[in-house]
């Protein structure tokens, strides 16, 4: 049951509305705002992610879980490899990933056009860097 207040601000963000920035979670990726998190009020955001063309993945995004409610990524274009737990998981476009609250996981690889849909509830959701859950990581992909 939902717990928070009825939020009924109505939104629709075109293409041109917003640009991709970074000052985001990560430095290496750039994001573009799609105005959920004001429309329902901070209970969910929706953001696109993608690579930063000038940062080609090194270290990724280190062994984390987010303290949340709801989390999935759609892959819009190229890919992304993660480390589900000591599983390796090849994210393509197209593919839809439910990442259930609190899974520990690492994004380490991917291409220069990966560009994803995530959403996640809260907005304001934490990331808390974790252990890592295996030594097992596969090396990066070398940009041409």
């Amino acid at each position: 049951m939902n717990q928070h207040a009825a939020v009924s601000k109505f939104s629709h963000v075109k293409p041109t509305d917003t640009e991709f920035k970074g000052g985001g979670l990560r430095d290496f990726f750039l994001y573009r705002d799609l105005g959920i998190a004001a429309a329902t009020g901070g209970q969910v955001i929706c953001h696109l992610v993608k690579a930063n063309a000038d940062m080609p993945p090194e270290d990724g995004t280190g062994w984390h879980r987010h303290d949340c409610d709801f989390q999935i990524v759609i892959m819009m274009k190229g890919w992304a490899r993660f480390m589900y737990e000591d599983k390796p998981t090849l994210v393509q476009a197209g593919d839809v990933v439910h990442q259930r609250p609190g899974i520990v996981h690492y994004l380490f690889d991917y291409s220069p056009d990966m560009e994803y849909l995530e959403i996640v509830s809260p907005a304001d959701f934490k990331t808390i860097d974790m252990p890592p859950a295996t030594d097992k990581v596969p090396p990066v992909t070398p940009w041409k």
